[in-house]
């Protein structure tokens, strides 16, 4: 299955409940900060040989959030069996998590000066600029409202590109059911939807990495 959401659209509570539903491993920019050697694999992707991509997600069922939802629509041709899944939230909402969470790491990798983020993460800061590249243009990443026009007309590309049957646009609040009728599985008895911390996930992904 492969992610078309921005990060911080619930991308970690998800990862888990494909996971718990059996459609793991699944693909998230902390499993790239965990395998750093898969940057050179996204980086040709984004530098134009989508294939690259394969050779990172060759060992996942599903992908979610950056660096997979910034080829979308390469993965979605070259697998043209899988479905897409769009998680969303309210672009606002969205945008002040990004900007909490993201934004001085992304600014950092726009400005070519990895002393504006986080130490450990220096080395993906080229991919990351790449990311933000593709997303969001030239646009200034401190603005607001530049910001969530880029997040819904996302949204309006994935749904215009993608067939309605592929296509799940899912928010976590609404939690197991439209995921599962929409992976034809049944939904866990008597188990909450997963609702993790991004930030604290994020947060403890570095942590892992981090030289004692």
């Amino acid at each position: 299955m492969i992610g078309a959401g921005f990060g911080r659209t619930g991308t970690v509570s998800v990862r888990e409940a494909l996971s718990r539903l059996g459609f793991g491993p699944c693909y998230h920019f902390s499993e790239l900060i965990g395998n750093p050697a898969h940057l050179e694999h996204w980086t040709a992707a984004l530098d134009g040989a989508p294939a690259a991509a394969d050779r990172a997600l060759a060992e996942y069922q599903s992908t979610l959030d950056w660096p997979g939802a910034s080829l979308w629509r390469e993965l979605a041709d070259r697998h043209p069996d899988a479905k897409v899944l769009l998680t969303v939230r309210d672009p606002r909402s969205w945008y002040r998590s990004f900007a909490s969470a993201l934004l001085p790491m992304w600014q950092a990798a726009t400005a070519e000066d990895p002393r504006l983020g986080i130490p450990e993460l220096a080395p993906f800061l080229p991919l990351i600029a790449r990311i933000s590249g593709r997303q969001f243009g030239e646009g200034d990443l401190a603005d607001a409202e530049y910001m969530t026009g880029v997040f819904t007309r996302h949204i309006e590309d994935v749904r215009a590109a993608i067939a309605p049957e592929r296509l799940l646009v899912f928010d976590v609040a609404q939690g197991w059911e439209p995921l599962c009728e929409f992976l034809g599985v049944a939904v866990p008895d008597g188990e909450p939807f997963p609702h993790l911390n991004d930030s604290r996930s994020f947060r403890d992904a570095v942590d892992a990495h981090r030289e004692p």
